[in-house]
């Protein structure tokens, strides 16, 4: 279920447009099995996930000098908290297709924070938390720690292109075994607004994914990317 939190900030508008790019057999596993994956955030390939910045790592240091159950716990918190992020944006970016999708054979599930915060209702085992990402220096700028899901919403300045919101679940006090993540149960239909094609991708393509969405019960808007569009000259 979605809980709001507190202490993180979103769009206010629940319409703003978040996009979820990815390729074929995972959007097809989305489809089939109706759960969102959230990956364990120490499997990132980010080094920095869930770590903290100098100044903030310099102020728990310093707190954790009699404690040293303090520093420890936030060492393996980071195995504990899933993630699934999303990109803000009201078009499409090309830089996302790019780095999301390996091949010319991908997809965009176009959505909205309020369309993701309802379909989040339908999961009873777990609680979640939408944040939107801070991009910050982690060498000058401090992180506050006061709340646990803090050091998951800010990275450095040089991932800013992502425009990051992210699904956090704390899964600390249940006796889950996490490998890479978990997978949660999510109301797809009112998940996905639009799915777009790859801009690279041929038209067989595009009917086979309209296939298969149709085989599997789903009536979604499938359109393909704008990017490709001819050229008016």
């Amino acid at each position: 279920m979605y809980v709001k939190n507190q202490n993180s900030t979103l769009p206010e508008d629940p319409n703003t447009i978040i996009w979820k790019y990815l390729d074929l057999s995972k959007f097809l596993d989305l489809l089939l099995s109706r759960k969102l994956f959230l990956s364990r955030s120490d499997k990132f390939e980010d080094q920095y996930e869930g770590t903290f910045s100098e100044p903030t790592f310099e102020e728990i240091k310093r707190l954790s000098e009699n404690n040293p159950e303090f520093l420890s716990y936030y060492k393996s918190h980071r195995e504990k908290v899933v993630v699934s992020s999303w990109h803000i944006n009201e078009y499409e970016s090309f830089a996302m297709w790019q780095i999301f999708t390996q091949n010319s054979e991908g997809l965009a599930i176009q959505s909205t924070i309020g369309r993701l915060q309802k379909a989040l209702e339908v999961e009873k085992d777990t609680q979640q938390y939408i944040g939107e990402v801070n991009y910050i220096d982690y060498k000058k700028e401090y992180i506050p720690f006061e709340d646990t899901f803090f050091p998951f919403l800010f990275k450095r300045k040089s991932f800013q292109y992502e425009r990051e919101v992210r699904v956090l679940s704390d899964l600390s006090d249940q006796q889950i075994k996490i490998n890479d993540g978990i997978k949660i149960d999510i109301d797809i239909k009112q998940l996905i607004e639009k799915i777009y094609i790859h801009p690279k991708s041929e038209n067989w393509y595009k009917k086979l994914v309209i296939e298969l969405v149709s085989k599997l019960g789903f009536d979604f808007e499938i359109e393909k990317s704008d990017l490709e569009s001819d050229i008016l000259i």
